[in-house]
């Protein structure tokens, strides 16, 4: 059986994230996690700027977790490896990452809000991966909290199945509904764990929450199904055996609450991530594939050949380092590593550390399972596989997102343009949204990135890390196109060139068509085309030109040369005349056709449209609703409860760039707002 560095075995390990929406109190829990488990000596408060995991200046300045961190802690003879990941959704590449190498996840909810915007994006990412999950309702102490409607929000904005198993009450106790037994949290911050039977004045209180729990198993498990239908209780072993079976399937969610500020409901969480969460090994292999086309199947084992996925690139030290996880064979300081699926070179690993938070500890050898940080690799970047030169497989890469936002951005000083670009490429290699461009009309350097926040960590960044001063110019909106209508184009190219030898004729004819797809499709393209004259065919050389040649033009649309989308491309027929229709003459004709073609179903702008949410108190209502209006909302629901209005909408990122002011000015600072990237749009 494979080892971790310090012995223990891959069904002691565990490796977990911890993410939810902005401010629900992730890294909040982390510290507890820490501190009880004796991996830290005291609990760092986000609001003091002192949290373990937080150890970027701009996160502590903020209060807000930027970089996805990595820390490990035993508890009862297992080892527990965290990642704690950003919650704001302009770092949504930081979750998306981490989620991709996790083997389970805990998704915190606020015991108010229930299901925030951010939850949506997280909830979606771990779905992409199958990623089992369990719940953590947290901030029950607060005024309006209710775990019951906390899981109604999982139930009917995620399409969730939460199932009730440790129940908050209201003195800060935690009801375990499979042992009936009641845990009580005092000393030294909660360090101390009292259990007690269940009275029975609590009991039936709660109880309906029991039997929830055993209905919602029995959905899914024909063996407690049978047992509930005769009205018998399974056993705790059989209990916790189907909520861990029935997680690792994605059939349901275990749900528990506490207060993590408070110090209540932490180590019973603890207990059943050991107890439902899998360990590496209960993870079903990893997919590859092979140079040949082929697939091959990644068993975390130690013996095989290496292979490893590179999910983060960071700066530590002022030096490059990549963060890896390792699904097959073991790392040692000095292997040479392979990057399948591109020209890179070889390299070589200088050396191997564990990383807690920000300290790294150096080990001499990475086993299968473990999540490690690479010293010395100059080539490799974020999604990468890494794997042994002999044996090269590609596992799946990571889905990186593009940007939204832009600023036209420059030194303050012109001797710094040089050190600017430097530590803009070094940025670019951390964080895969961040990204540089030269605008061909204007030659100014815009840097893009997922939202004003994005922009504003990485110039805090430059001047921190790097003592430079930059110029910003007003953010611009990242724009597409698409087309408005049908549209047909022709074209019939024909050009003599005169050279000092010969004379050179091209020619060839097109017609194209194109049409609008639904917004979000994509391109397509239908590239078998009526050939002329008939009975002709076309070659090997001039059928890559058509192809060629359509992608070409459909690459930018009409109005602006934005990249083109959601558009339907048909090349409706070539003409060919023998030798003069070169492979190059077809590609030109066959572009300057579809071009034509999209000039003739005129051209849209498409802008990125924000899931939005709003929360202010009831009496600021009405003039939120008129603002968010006259910025182009679509208002899709309003709910108030205890003084708070909800408004969900659907808005341009045009209409909402420095919305953060006015939403203050209109609420007198009482008012917040989250939105995440849904889709390019027309205006609404």
């Amino acid at each position: 059986m494979a080892k971790k560095s310090d012995g223990a075995d891959l069904r002691m390990v565990r490796n977990i994230g911890i993410a939810a929406h902005i401010d629900a109190g992730k890294t909040t829990l982390t510290e507890r996690i820490l501190y009880y488990t004796g991996a830290s000596h005291k609990i760092g408060e986000v609001h003091d700027g002192e949290a373990h995991m937080d150890t970027m200046a701009e996160e502590q300045a903020h209060g807000i977790t930027i970089m996805a961190a990595v820390t490990q802690c035993p508890w009862r003879n297992h080892l527990i490896q965290i990642v704690d990941t950003p919650g704001h959704v302009d770092f949504t590449i930081e979750v998306e990452r981490s989620m991709r190498v996790l083997d389970g996840a805990v998704i915190v909810l606020d015991a108010v809000r229930g299901v925030e915007p951010q939850t949506e994006t997280v909830w979606r990412q771990a779905n992409q991966f199958d990623l089992p999950r369990m719940i953590f309702i947290n901030k029950m102490d607060r005024p309006g909290a209710d775990f019951e409607r906390a899981m109604e929000t999982v139930k009917n904005r995620l399409g969730g199945n939460p199932i009730p198993v440790g129940v908050p009450t209201e003195d800060g106790r935690l009801l375990n509904l499979i042992t009936k037994e009641v845990s009580r949290f005092s000393g030294i911050l909660g360090s101390e764990v009292t259990v007690a039977p269940v009275d029975e004045a609590l009991w039936s209180e709660w109880s309906h929450l029991q039997e929830a729990m055993l209905m919602g198993l029995a959905d899914h498990d024909d063996e407690i199904a049978m047992l509930v239908l005769e009205d018998e209780l399974p056993s705790e072993d059989m209990i916790w055996d189907s909520l861990k079976a029935l997680t690792l399937s994605g059939a349901i969610q275990p749900c528990f609450g506490g207060s993590a500020l408070k110090n209540h409901g932490v180590q019973p969480l603890l207990d059943a991530v050991l107890r439902i969460l899998p360990c590496p090994l209960d993870s079903p292999p990893s997919t590859a594939e092979t140079p040949n086309g082929s697939t091959e199947e990644i068993e975390m084992v130690d013996s095989g050949h290496l292979a490893a996925l590179a999910f983060k690139v960071q700066l530590w030290d002022g030096r490059r380092h990549v963060f890896a996880r390792i699904y097959r064979g073991t790392l040692s300081p000095g292997d040479t590593i392979a990057i399948p699926g591109s020209d890179r070179k070889n390299e070589r690993v200088a050396r191997i550390f564990d990383v807690d938070a920000n300290k790294k500890k150096r080990i001499e050898k990475a086993h299968a399972g473990q999540i490690v940080l690479l010293a010395g690799l100059r080539y490799v970047t974020t999604g990468d596989t890494i794997c042994a030169p002999e044996h090269p497989v590609l596992l799946e890469r990571i889905q990186l997102r593009d940007p939204v936002l832009g600023l036209a951005i420059e030194a303050q000083s012109a001797k710094d343009e040089e050190k600017l670009l430097e530590a803009l490429n070094k940025f670019q290699e951390e964080d895969p949204t961040l990204k540089l461009e030269e605008d061909p009309d204007t030659g100014e350097r815009i840097l893009r990135g997922m939202g004003e926040l994005h922009l504003q960590i990485a110039f805090e960044r430059l001047k921190r890390e790097f003592k430079l001063d930059v110029r910003a110019g007003k953010p611009s909106v990242v724009t597409k196109e698409t087309i408005s209508g049908t549209g047909k184009g022709r074209s019939e190219f024909h050009r003599v060139i005169d050279t000092a030898d010969e004379t050179l004729e091209m020619k060839a004819f097109c017609r194209a068509t194109v049409t609008p797809r639904e917004r979000g499709t994509g391109n397509s393209f239908s590239l078998e085309p009526k050939v002329l004259p008939v009975g002709t065919f076309l070659t090997e050389g001039q059928t890559e030109a058509v192809i060629n040649g359509a992608k070409d033009a459909a690459y930018a649309g009409p109005i602006q040369g934005a990249e083109l989308q959601d558009v339907a491309v048909a090349i409706v027929e070539v003409e060919t005349f023998g030798s003069s229709s070169s492979p190059q003459a077809v590609r030109v004709a066959v572009a300057e056709a579809v071009r034509n073609a999209l000039t003739d179903a005129g051209g849209a702008l498409l802008q990125p449209i924000m899931d939005t949410e709003v929360v202010v108190p009831e009496e600021y209502m009405g003039g939120v609703l008129g603002d968010l209006q006259s910025r182009k909302a679509m208002i899709q629901e309003t709910t108030t409860a205890f003084g708070l209005s909800t408004i969900r909408c659907d808005a341009p990122l045009l209409g909402l760039l420095g919305y953060t002011t006015t939403l203050r000015s209109m609420t007198k600072g009482r008012g917040q707002f989250t939105m995440s990237f849904d889709r390019f749009d027309s205006t609404l």
